[in-house]
Protein backbone atom coordinates (compact mmCIF):
# COMPACT_ATOMS: atom_id res chain seq x y z
CA UNK A 1 0.00 0.00 0.00
CA UNK A 2 3.01 1.98 0.56
CA UNK A 3 3.79 1.80 -2.93
CA UNK A 4 0.39 3.41 -4.38
CA UNK A 5 0.26 5.99 -1.62
CA UNK A 6 3.68 7.04 -3.57
CA UNK A 7 2.40 6.56 -6.74
CA UNK A 8 -0.49 8.75 -6.10
CA UNK A 9 1.89 11.43 -4.33
CA UNK A 10 3.58 11.46 -7.36
CA UNK A 11 0.72 11.46 -9.62
CA UNK A 12 -0.53 14.19 -7.88
CA UNK A 13 2.22 15.99 -8.60
CA UNK A 14 2.64 15.08 -12.48
CA UNK A 15 -1.33 15.62 -13.50
CA UNK A 16 -1.64 19.36 -14.33
CA UNK A 17 -4.71 21.28 -13.38
CA UNK A 18 -7.27 22.08 -16.67
CA UNK A 19 -6.91 26.13 -16.73
CA UNK A 20 -8.93 29.13 -18.23
CA UNK A 21 -7.26 28.33 -21.38
CA UNK A 22 -8.08 24.82 -22.33
CA UNK A 23 -9.76 25.79 -25.45
CA UNK A 24 -6.14 26.62 -26.72
CA UNK A 25 -4.93 23.70 -28.93
CA UNK A 26 -1.27 24.28 -27.89
CA UNK A 27 -2.28 23.75 -23.88
CA UNK A 28 -4.64 21.19 -24.96
CA UNK A 29 -1.61 19.21 -26.53
CA UNK A 30 0.31 19.92 -23.96
CA UNK A 31 -1.66 19.09 -20.68
CA UNK A 32 -2.20 15.52 -23.05
CA UNK A 33 1.29 15.12 -23.46
CA UNK A 34 1.39 15.51 -19.46
CA UNK A 35 -1.15 12.84 -19.04
CA UNK A 36 0.73 10.42 -21.09
CA UNK A 37 3.81 11.18 -19.36
CA UNK A 38 2.14 10.47 -16.25
CA UNK A 39 0.61 7.44 -16.88
CA UNK A 40 3.84 6.35 -18.54
CA UNK A 41 5.61 6.76 -15.67
CA UNK A 42 3.02 5.30 -13.02
CA UNK A 43 2.92 2.98 -14.48
CA UNK A 44 7.11 1.93 -14.65
CA UNK A 45 7.05 2.06 -11.23
CA UNK A 46 4.11 0.24 -10.67
CA UNK A 47 5.37 -2.35 -12.88
CA UNK A 48 2.08 -1.88 -14.87
CA UNK A 49 -0.09 -4.30 -12.28
CA UNK A 50 -3.84 -3.90 -13.18
CA UNK A 51 -4.57 -3.26 -9.51
CA UNK A 52 -2.36 -0.54 -9.39
CA UNK A 53 -3.82 0.81 -13.04
CA UNK A 54 -7.23 0.66 -10.78
CA UNK A 55 -6.96 2.86 -8.25
CA UNK A 56 -4.66 5.56 -10.70
CA UNK A 57 -7.80 5.75 -13.21
CA UNK A 58 -9.71 6.62 -10.11
CA UNK A 59 -7.30 9.28 -8.27
CA UNK A 60 -6.58 10.48 -12.19
CA UNK A 61 -11.15 11.14 -12.29
CA UNK A 62 -11.20 12.57 -8.91
CA UNK A 63 -7.91 15.09 -9.58
CA UNK A 64 -10.08 15.98 -12.99
CA UNK A 65 -13.28 16.42 -11.35
CA UNK A 66 -12.03 18.18 -8.38
CA UNK A 67 -10.47 20.72 -10.53
CA UNK A 68 -13.60 21.36 -12.43
CA UNK A 69 -15.37 22.52 -9.69
CA UNK A 70 -12.81 25.17 -9.11
CA UNK A 71 -12.73 26.72 -12.66
CA UNK A 72 -15.40 28.99 -12.00
CA UNK A 73 -14.75 30.58 -15.22
CA UNK A 74 -15.57 27.52 -17.20
CA UNK A 75 -18.28 26.22 -15.08
CA UNK A 76 -20.28 29.65 -15.32
CA UNK A 77 -20.06 29.11 -19.55
CA UNK A 78 -21.39 25.54 -18.91
CA UNK A 79 -24.13 26.42 -16.61
CA UNK A 80 -25.38 29.03 -18.60
CA UNK A 81 -28.04 27.59 -20.37
CA UNK A 82 -29.53 26.23 -16.70
CA UNK A 83 -29.30 29.93 -15.52
CA UNK A 84 -30.94 31.12 -18.42
CA UNK A 85 -33.50 28.23 -17.84
CA UNK A 86 -33.98 29.13 -14.72
CA UNK A 87 -34.81 32.33 -15.16
CA UNK A 88 -37.84 31.61 -17.98
CA UNK A 89 -39.43 29.42 -15.66
CA UNK A 90 -38.92 31.78 -13.35
CA UNK A 91 -41.31 33.98 -15.45
CA UNK A 92 -43.43 31.54 -16.21
CA UNK A 93 -43.93 31.04 -11.95
CA UNK A 94 -44.88 34.87 -11.82
CA UNK A 95 -47.13 34.61 -14.58
CA UNK A 96 -49.04 31.60 -13.22
CA UNK A 97 -49.05 33.08 -9.17
CA UNK A 98 -50.32 36.33 -11.26
CA UNK A 99 -53.03 33.88 -12.65
CA UNK A 100 -53.76 32.08 -9.37
CA UNK A 101 -54.17 35.67 -7.56
CA UNK A 102 -57.01 36.56 -10.64
CA UNK A 103 -58.78 33.37 -9.82
CA UNK A 104 -58.52 33.95 -6.49
CA UNK A 105 -60.01 37.33 -6.71
CA UNK A 106 -62.36 35.93 -9.61
CA UNK A 107 -63.61 33.28 -7.12
CA UNK A 108 -64.23 35.59 -3.97
CA UNK A 109 -66.08 38.01 -5.92
CA UNK A 110 -68.72 35.21 -7.75
CA UNK A 111 -68.91 34.12 -4.33
CA UNK A 112 -70.05 37.75 -2.78
CA UNK A 113 -72.47 37.55 -5.33
CA UNK A 114 -74.22 34.40 -4.63
CA UNK A 115 -74.40 35.33 -1.02
CA UNK A 116 -76.08 38.55 -1.77
CA UNK A 117 -78.93 36.53 -4.08
CA UNK A 118 -79.14 33.60 -1.53
CA UNK A 119 -79.77 36.96 0.81
CA UNK A 120 -82.64 38.28 -2.00
CA UNK A 121 -84.01 35.30 -1.76
CA UNK A 122 -84.47 34.76 1.86
CA UNK A 123 -85.86 38.33 2.70
CA UNK A 124 -87.74 38.87 -0.56
CA UNK A 125 -91.22 37.31 0.95
CA UNK A 126 -90.73 39.18 4.35
CA UNK A 127 -89.67 42.58 2.79
CA UNK A 128 -90.63 42.96 -1.14
CA UNK A 129 -90.04 46.10 -1.81
CA UNK A 130 -86.56 46.40 -0.97
CA UNK A 131 -85.78 44.12 -3.82
CA UNK A 132 -88.71 46.06 -6.23
CA UNK A 133 -91.02 43.56 -6.34
CA UNK A 134 -94.11 45.91 -5.77
CA UNK A 135 -96.93 43.33 -6.54
CA UNK A 136 -98.73 41.27 -4.14
CA UNK A 137 -99.70 37.77 -4.56
CA UNK A 138 -103.41 39.17 -5.40
CA UNK A 139 -104.57 38.97 -9.20
CA UNK A 140 -105.06 42.82 -10.47
CA UNK A 141 -107.72 44.18 -11.76
CA UNK A 142 -106.60 44.16 -15.00
CA UNK A 143 -105.92 40.21 -15.08
CA UNK A 144 -109.70 40.11 -14.56
CA UNK A 145 -111.18 42.36 -16.55
CA UNK A 146 -108.90 41.41 -19.39
CA UNK A 147 -110.16 37.68 -18.52
CA UNK A 148 -113.76 39.04 -18.98
CA UNK A 149 -113.28 40.28 -22.37
CA UNK A 150 -111.24 37.29 -23.37
CA UNK A 151 -114.09 34.29 -22.62
CA UNK A 152 -116.87 35.85 -24.28
CA UNK A 153 -114.56 37.14 -27.50
CA UNK A 154 -113.43 33.28 -27.32
CA UNK A 155 -116.77 31.98 -27.42
CA UNK A 156 -117.73 34.64 -30.56
CA UNK A 157 -115.25 33.19 -32.62
CA UNK A 158 -116.02 29.46 -31.62
CA UNK A 159 -119.45 30.54 -32.95
CA UNK A 160 -118.67 32.51 -35.58
CA UNK A 161 -115.58 30.04 -37.04
CA UNK A 162 -117.78 26.61 -36.81
CA UNK A 163 -120.64 28.74 -38.70
CA UNK A 164 -118.34 30.25 -41.17
CA UNK A 165 -116.42 26.62 -42.00
CA UNK A 166 -120.04 25.00 -42.18
CA UNK A 167 -121.27 27.65 -44.51
CA UNK A 168 -118.37 27.22 -46.93
CA UNK A 169 -117.94 23.56 -46.52
CA UNK A 170 -120.98 22.09 -46.29
CA UNK A 171 -123.88 24.11 -46.57
CA UNK A 172 -126.39 24.87 -49.66
CA UNK A 173 -127.33 27.99 -49.29
CA UNK A 174 -131.60 28.56 -49.38
CA UNK A 175 -131.32 32.01 -49.80
CA UNK A 176 -129.47 35.24 -50.08
CA UNK A 177 -129.30 36.73 -46.14
CA UNK A 178 -125.77 37.33 -45.32
CA UNK A 179 -126.88 37.00 -41.60
CA UNK A 180 -127.31 32.97 -42.48
CA UNK A 181 -123.97 32.59 -44.11
CA UNK A 182 -121.76 34.25 -41.45
CA UNK A 183 -124.16 33.22 -38.06
CA UNK A 184 -126.39 29.82 -38.68
CA UNK A 185 -127.37 28.38 -35.11
CA UNK A 186 -127.37 25.05 -36.87
CA UNK A 187 -124.70 24.75 -38.32
CA UNK A 188 -122.92 22.09 -35.67
CA UNK A 189 -125.84 19.99 -35.08
CA UNK A 190 -126.41 20.59 -39.45
CA UNK A 191 -122.78 19.21 -39.85
CA UNK A 192 -122.96 16.56 -37.45
CA UNK A 193 -126.02 15.22 -39.61
CA UNK A 194 -123.46 15.14 -42.59
CA UNK A 195 -121.55 13.08 -41.03
CA UNK A 196 -119.25 12.63 -37.72
CA UNK A 197 -116.62 13.83 -39.33
CA UNK A 198 -117.97 16.63 -40.63
CA UNK A 199 -119.12 17.68 -37.13
CA UNK A 200 -115.64 17.10 -35.73
CA UNK A 201 -113.97 19.79 -38.48
CA UNK A 202 -116.65 21.94 -37.50
CA UNK A 203 -116.25 21.85 -34.40
CA UNK A 204 -111.76 22.06 -33.91
CA UNK A 205 -111.37 24.41 -36.96
CA UNK A 206 -111.79 27.33 -34.05
CA UNK A 207 -108.95 25.44 -32.12
CA UNK A 208 -106.71 26.15 -35.07
CA UNK A 209 -107.09 29.77 -34.69
CA UNK A 210 -106.86 30.07 -31.67
CA UNK A 211 -103.78 27.80 -31.24
CA UNK A 212 -102.34 30.46 -33.83
CA UNK A 213 -103.12 32.93 -31.46
CA UNK A 214 -101.06 31.19 -28.59
CA UNK A 215 -98.28 30.65 -30.55
CA UNK A 216 -97.97 34.47 -31.67
CA UNK A 217 -98.40 35.40 -28.15
CA UNK A 218 -95.09 33.16 -27.58
CA UNK A 219 -93.18 34.42 -30.58
CA UNK A 220 -93.93 37.91 -29.35
CA UNK A 221 -91.03 37.21 -26.54
CA UNK A 222 -88.14 37.04 -29.37
CA UNK A 223 -86.77 39.77 -30.66
CA UNK A 224 -84.73 39.98 -34.12
CA UNK A 225 -85.75 40.46 -37.31
CA UNK A 226 -86.52 37.04 -38.05
CA UNK A 227 -88.86 36.87 -35.05
CA UNK A 228 -90.65 39.68 -36.87
CA UNK A 229 -90.75 38.00 -40.05
CA UNK A 230 -92.36 34.85 -38.79
CA UNK A 231 -95.05 36.46 -36.38
CA UNK A 232 -95.66 38.42 -40.34
CA UNK A 233 -96.37 35.37 -41.88
CA UNK A 234 -98.30 33.97 -39.15
CA UNK A 235 -100.93 36.97 -39.74
CA UNK A 236 -100.47 36.59 -42.94
CA UNK A 237 -101.50 32.81 -42.94
CA UNK A 238 -104.54 33.75 -40.65
CA UNK A 239 -105.84 36.34 -43.31
CA UNK A 240 -105.45 34.26 -46.35
CA UNK A 241 -107.55 31.73 -44.40
CA UNK A 242 -110.38 33.97 -43.46
CA UNK A 243 -109.90 35.49 -46.93
CA UNK A 244 -110.41 31.87 -48.32
CA UNK A 245 -113.47 31.62 -46.30
CA UNK A 246 -115.08 34.74 -47.19
CA UNK A 247 -114.70 33.80 -50.87
CA UNK A 248 -116.49 30.75 -50.63
CA UNK A 249 -119.45 32.27 -48.92
CA UNK A 250 -119.74 35.02 -50.74
CA UNK A 251 -119.38 32.83 -54.07
CA UNK A 252 -122.19 30.33 -52.83
CA UNK A 253 -124.26 33.29 -52.21
CA UNK A 254 -123.48 35.57 -55.68
CA UNK A 255 -124.08 31.87 -57.55
CA UNK A 256 -127.40 31.32 -55.66
CA UNK A 257 -128.82 34.69 -56.93
CA UNK A 258 -127.10 35.35 -60.28
CA UNK A 259 -128.82 35.62 -63.05
CA UNK A 260 -128.05 34.27 -66.59
CA UNK A 261 -126.28 37.52 -67.95
CA UNK A 262 -124.70 37.80 -64.54
CA UNK A 263 -120.94 37.25 -64.94
CA UNK A 264 -118.92 34.48 -63.05
CA UNK A 265 -117.85 35.29 -60.16
CA UNK A 266 -114.05 35.71 -59.47
CA UNK A 267 -111.79 37.51 -57.15
CA UNK A 268 -111.79 40.62 -58.83
CA UNK A 269 -115.94 40.63 -58.20
CA UNK A 270 -115.03 39.59 -54.51
CA UNK A 271 -113.03 42.23 -53.33
CA UNK A 272 -115.36 44.81 -54.97
CA UNK A 273 -118.18 43.15 -52.65
CA UNK A 274 -118.72 44.87 -49.17
CA UNK A 275 -120.01 41.52 -48.08
CA UNK A 276 -116.97 39.93 -49.28
CA UNK A 277 -114.93 42.24 -46.56
CA UNK A 278 -117.84 41.86 -44.25
CA UNK A 279 -117.22 38.47 -43.76
CA UNK A 280 -113.36 38.85 -43.11
CA UNK A 281 -113.29 41.51 -40.69
CA UNK A 282 -115.92 39.67 -38.62
CA UNK A 283 -113.19 37.03 -38.24
CA UNK A 284 -109.91 38.39 -38.59
CA UNK A 285 -110.91 41.84 -36.97
CA UNK A 286 -112.03 39.68 -33.94
CA UNK A 287 -109.61 37.24 -34.08
CA UNK A 288 -106.57 40.17 -33.76
CA UNK A 289 -108.36 41.79 -31.15
CA UNK A 290 -108.79 38.57 -29.18
CA UNK A 291 -105.14 37.77 -29.92
CA UNK A 292 -104.36 41.47 -28.03
CA UNK A 293 -106.50 40.61 -25.11
CA UNK A 294 -105.14 37.17 -24.93
CA UNK A 295 -101.69 37.83 -24.95
CA UNK A 296 -102.60 41.04 -22.48
CA UNK A 297 -103.81 38.86 -19.62
CA UNK A 298 -101.52 36.24 -20.42
CA UNK A 299 -98.49 38.97 -19.21
CA UNK A 300 -100.87 40.02 -16.45
CA UNK A 301 -100.78 36.80 -14.96
CA UNK A 302 -97.25 36.05 -15.24
CA UNK A 303 -97.30 39.11 -12.98
CA UNK A 304 -99.99 37.70 -10.80
CA UNK A 305 -96.98 36.27 -7.94
CA UNK A 306 -93.81 38.36 -8.92
CA UNK A 307 -92.11 36.89 -6.07
CA UNK A 308 -91.96 33.65 -7.09
CA UNK A 309 -91.07 35.16 -10.48
CA UNK A 310 -88.27 37.39 -8.90
CA UNK A 311 -87.28 33.70 -6.51
CA UNK A 312 -86.93 31.72 -9.85
CA UNK A 313 -85.09 34.27 -11.63
CA UNK A 314 -82.67 34.49 -8.86
CA UNK A 315 -82.14 30.60 -8.48
CA UNK A 316 -81.32 30.62 -12.32
CA UNK A 317 -78.63 33.78 -11.74
CA UNK A 318 -77.39 31.27 -8.31
CA UNK A 319 -77.38 28.35 -10.81
CA UNK A 320 -75.37 29.88 -13.62
CA UNK A 321 -72.96 31.47 -10.64
CA UNK A 322 -72.34 27.87 -9.13
CA UNK A 323 -71.20 26.65 -13.04
CA UNK A 324 -68.84 29.64 -12.86
CA UNK A 325 -67.55 28.71 -9.23
CA UNK A 326 -66.90 25.14 -10.52
CA UNK A 327 -65.00 26.34 -13.31
CA UNK A 328 -63.09 28.95 -11.77
CA UNK A 329 -62.21 25.80 -8.73
CA UNK A 330 -61.11 23.82 -11.79
CA UNK A 331 -58.62 26.48 -13.21
CA UNK A 332 -57.12 27.05 -9.94
CA UNK A 333 -56.58 23.70 -9.00
CA UNK A 334 -54.63 23.42 -12.49
CA UNK A 335 -52.67 26.85 -12.19
CA UNK A 336 -51.09 25.26 -8.84
CA UNK A 337 -50.58 22.00 -10.65
CA UNK A 338 -48.72 24.25 -13.07
CA UNK A 339 -46.94 26.40 -10.01
CA UNK A 340 -45.69 23.03 -8.32
CA UNK A 341 -44.54 21.34 -11.54
CA UNK A 342 -42.41 24.84 -12.52
CA UNK A 343 -41.31 25.15 -8.63
CA UNK A 344 -40.35 21.87 -9.30
CA UNK A 345 -37.89 22.62 -12.20
CA UNK A 346 -36.57 25.51 -10.96
CA UNK A 347 -35.63 23.60 -8.02
CA UNK A 348 -33.93 20.50 -10.32
CA UNK A 349 -32.31 23.73 -12.03
CA UNK A 350 -30.99 25.36 -9.04
CA UNK A 351 -29.41 22.44 -7.85
CA UNK A 352 -27.69 21.94 -11.25
CA UNK A 353 -26.47 25.86 -11.03
CA UNK A 354 -25.00 25.27 -7.51
CA UNK A 355 -23.36 21.66 -8.02
CA UNK A 356 -20.71 21.59 -11.31
CA UNK A 357 -20.94 20.04 -14.74
CA UNK A 358 -18.04 18.10 -15.92
CA UNK A 359 -16.94 17.51 -19.19
CA UNK A 360 -16.90 13.98 -20.55
CA UNK A 361 -15.34 14.63 -23.77
CA UNK A 362 -12.22 16.07 -22.20
CA UNK A 363 -11.70 13.99 -19.23
CA UNK A 364 -12.34 11.00 -22.20
CA UNK A 365 -9.06 12.57 -23.77
CA UNK A 366 -6.77 13.00 -20.77
CA UNK A 367 -7.79 9.17 -19.59
CA UNK A 368 -7.12 7.85 -22.97
CA UNK A 369 -3.63 9.62 -22.96
CA UNK A 370 -2.88 8.31 -19.38
CA UNK A 371 -3.93 4.47 -20.20
CA UNK A 372 -2.09 4.89 -23.58
CA UNK A 373 1.19 5.84 -21.41
CA UNK A 374 0.45 3.07 -19.13
CA UNK A 375 0.72 0.67 -22.32
CA UNK A 376 3.50 2.52 -23.20
CA UNK A 377 5.42 1.98 -20.29
CA UNK A 378 4.83 -1.87 -20.23
CA UNK A 379 5.80 -2.49 -23.57
CA UNK A 380 8.92 -0.40 -23.51
CA UNK A 381 10.00 -0.51 -19.67
CA UNK A 382 8.95 -4.49 -18.14
CA UNK A 383 11.41 -6.71 -19.50
CA UNK A 384 9.28 -9.50 -19.81
CA UNK A 385 8.02 -12.72 -21.96
CA UNK A 386 6.08 -12.00 -25.14
CA UNK A 387 2.96 -13.91 -23.34
CA UNK A 388 3.09 -12.01 -19.97
CA UNK A 389 3.26 -8.58 -21.36
CA UNK A 390 0.39 -9.83 -22.99
CA UNK A 391 -1.55 -11.20 -20.33
CA UNK A 392 -1.16 -7.40 -18.33
CA UNK A 393 -1.60 -5.69 -21.26
CA UNK A 394 -5.12 -7.14 -20.98
CA UNK A 395 -6.09 -7.17 -17.36
CA UNK A 396 -4.74 -3.53 -17.58
CA UNK A 397 -6.83 -3.05 -20.65
CA UNK A 398 -10.23 -4.57 -18.77
CA UNK A 399 -9.53 -2.40 -15.68
CA UNK A 400 -9.87 0.69 -17.69
CA UNK A 401 -13.17 -0.36 -19.24
CA UNK A 402 -14.33 -1.31 -15.85
CA UNK A 403 -13.21 1.87 -14.68
CA UNK A 404 -15.15 4.01 -17.29
CA UNK A 405 -18.57 1.64 -16.99
CA UNK A 406 -18.29 2.05 -13.31
CA UNK A 407 -18.78 5.70 -14.44
CA UNK A 408 -21.35 5.29 -17.49
CA UNK A 409 -19.48 6.55 -19.85
CA UNK A 410 -18.97 3.51 -22.20
CA UNK A 411 -20.27 5.04 -25.50
CA UNK A 412 -22.01 8.49 -23.22
CA UNK A 413 -25.00 10.12 -24.82
CA UNK A 414 -23.80 13.26 -23.41
CA UNK A 415 -20.41 15.01 -23.76
CA UNK A 416 -21.70 16.79 -19.96
CA UNK A 417 -22.30 15.03 -17.07
CA UNK A 418 -24.06 17.35 -14.56
CA UNK A 419 -23.47 17.02 -10.17
CA UNK A 420 -25.81 18.58 -8.69
CA UNK A 421 -25.41 20.07 -5.08
CA UNK A 422 -28.64 17.28 -3.24
CA UNK A 423 -25.81 14.67 -4.65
Amino acid sequence: MESINKIFSLKKQTIPAVNSDAESNHDEVQVRITYYQSGYGASQKASGQALTLKACLQNVYSSFEEQCRKLKEEQQKLKQPYIEDKIRQESELRNAETALSIHQDKLEQNDQKAELIKQAIETVKSNPEKHGVTDTKQPHALFYIGLLLLIPISIYLFVFYISATYSALFKTFSDDSLSTAIFDAQALNNAKREGWLEGVLVLTIPTVFLGLGYIIHMMQKGKGLKNFFRLAALFLITFLFDGLLAYQIEKKIYDFSKTPTTPPYNLKVAIGEAEFWMIIFAGFVVYIIWGLVFDFVMKEFENIDKIKAFIRNKQQELNRLNDTRSQIIKDMEDTKQLISTIKGRIEVLQNKIDGFILNIKQYLHYHNQYVEGWFQAINAELALPEAKKNSILAECEAVANEHLESLDLIKPKHQHVIYSKVS
